[in-house]
């Protein structure tokens, strides 16, 4: 059995597990659940009986999950939209906003990468601002811009951008300088230079970059929807608390979590398909 059926098949173990070992606390007595207030857990829109749980086992969260994908696309009102309709919102707003970051970071991550006069020039400004918490710019975003949804969207650029822009002067600065200085000899102009030696030997940290930076970006854009509301998968956690409703709490984490991994491992293709074996 080859490394990857092996690692297939020990997934599942692991997956079930997991499962099972949910299932099991979820119908045990023991522990605090056990004990949970039945009032509390009618208001949860749980059913609680002796030695039941009132937190939702996964047979519960596997069909709140199936009702949600067999109709993800209704619009009922401001407050009750389908999860594909929340989901596709969050996603235009984390796409636009790391597109941004795209266009800003890697110019400027060549140009730094390339020029050790505005590394130097740049480095005070990127250390100052690098470790702010995207969510901090979120108050004076809404404060400016005035407009919830573009605000989420630079909030996104805000934390994309430094990821890609490191990665990408890294990248270029890291480049071997005997092809530069075989360019130089050739007489190859510095913009030709730049698209056929340095990026394509830049290209592999380049895409690192920006696999963090789309990780960080959709860990970021869940948080900021919390804040501030209308739509999206991080409003649509916030408002599924507010009704108490714990099983699409989890439903929802499960597709912020697959749709992560989605982002992540399209990323980690291209990143593939441009790294050179040795």
């Amino acid at each position: 059995m080859s490394l990857g059926a092996r690692a297939s098949v020990l997934s599942l173990a692991i997956l079930a597990i997991f499962l099972i070992g949910w299932h099991v606390a979820t119908q045990g007595a023991a522990g605090p659940a056990a004990n949970i207030d039945p009032e509390y857990a009618k208001l949860m829109g749980q059913q609680v009986t002796q030695g039941k749980s009132a937190m939702p086992g996964p047979i519960d969260v596997g069909r709140t999950l199936w009702k949600h994908l067999s109709d993800p696309f209704y619009d009922k009102g401001p407050n009750d939209k389908g999860l594909g309709i929340q989901l596709a919102y969050s996603l235009g707003r984390v796409l636009l906003g790391y597109l941004l970051a795209v266009l800003v970071a890697l110019p400027l991550g060549f140009l730094i990468g390339m020029s050790a006069l505005i590394s130097r020039a740049l480095d005070p400004f990127i250390q100052v601002l690098k470790p702010i918490s995207p969510l901090a710019w979120m108050p004076l975003a809404l404060y400016t811009i005035k407009d919830s949804g573009v605000s989420a969207i630079f909030v996104i650029f805000i934390c994309s951008v430094w990821p890609m822009l490191l990665n990408t002067a890294f990248g270029v600065s890291a480049v071997r300088k005997e092809w530069l200085n075989v360019a130089r000899t050739l007489e190859v102009g510095p913009l030709r230079r730049a698209f056929t030696i340095i990026l394509p030997a830049a290209a592999p940290t380049i895409l690192t970059g920006m696999r963090i930076s789309i990780g960080i970006a959709w860990l970021v854009i869940v948080a900021a929807e919390m804040l501030v509301g209308g739509t999206g998968i991080g409003y649509f956690v916030w408002n599924e608390w507010n009704n108490l409703s714990i099983t699409n709490v989890i439903v929802a984490i499960l597709v912020i979590g697959v749709m992560g991994m989605i982002l992540d491992q399209t990323l980690a293709r291209c990143q593939r398909a441009v790294t050179y074996p040795d």
